[in-house]
């Protein structure tokens, strides 16, 4: 396993997008609006625990660069059953930040579980995608532009050696 050298890539404007769903009880949802829950403000604490987790991403995911982030922004927006929660994340550097956003995203939905678990254990975690990216050599990517498309073919897997390997001396 190595770090990938991302140090010969220019430094471009970089952002990434990403969403989770949490899945609850309409009741635990009008408490969370109502701010009748025990442990405090459910949404700034998710809304801050999103940012700091994208500060920290690469403490928790392996390989991930440290990066300079230029923006963090955590909207979480209730819905029926649920809280849909949106995360756009910031940089000018070389390489992505979809991890962060992906991360920040998974800590705003395991924020609200915490705060809320007492009064319903059957929230459920969905749905948590990267939905837009851009800058890099690879350009820009929308999910929603890419819904309508065919699958393309998956790229071929190497296959696994069938032949030991002989001992390294």
């Amino acid at each position: 396993m190595k770090m990938v050298d991302v140090g010969g890539k220019e430094k471009t404007e970089r952002v990434a997008v990403a969403t989770a769903r949490l899945r609850m009880l309409p009741a635990t949802l009008e408490r969370i609006l109502q701010g009748k829950v025990e442990k405090g403000d459910v949404l700034a604490a998710a809304r801050l625990a999103g940012v700091m987790a994208a500060k920290r991403t690469p403490d928790i995911v392996p390989l991930c660069h440290p990066i300079a982030l230029s923006g963090v922004e955590v909207h979480l927006q209730p819905l029926e059953d649920a809280l849909e929660i949106r995360v756009t994340v910031r940089t000018v550097d070389r390489t992505g930040v979809e991890m962060e956003a992906l991360t920040a995203a998974c800590a705003s939905a395991l924020t609200v579980y915490d705060m809320c678990k007492s009064v319903d254990r059957g929230m459920v975690m969905e749905n948590v995608q990267l939905d837009h990216k851009s800058g890099g050599r690879s350009g820009t990517w929308d999910r929603a532009s890419e819904a309508g498309k065919p699958a393309g073919k998956r790229p071929a897997t190497r296959s696994r050696r069938k032949t030991a390997r002989p001992a390294r001396r």
